[in-house]
């Protein structure tokens, strides 16, 4: 459990930084479809594929380390 916890940490670092190069950039990312989402005044470039992608991988990573 305390793996999946550190994954998603790390899975969203990757999407923030990978998310905002490509929305910066005016790219969609095509089937990554980065958006921009607003929350309370705070704009940012978001994709929840990439979340779940990254979030997999550093899973995946996490439990083969043990």
């Amino acid at each position: 459990m305390f793996a999946f916890l550190k994954a998603a940490v790390l899975g969203a670092v990757l999407t923030f930084v990978v998310c905002l190069f490509m929305g910066s950039g005016g790219s969609s990312g095509g089937f990554l479809n980065v958006r921009l989402l607003t929350i309370a005044d705070v704009s940012f470039y978001w994709s929840w594929v990439l979340f779940v992608a990254g979030t997999g991988l550093a899973f995946g990573l996490f439990l083969l380390m043990d």
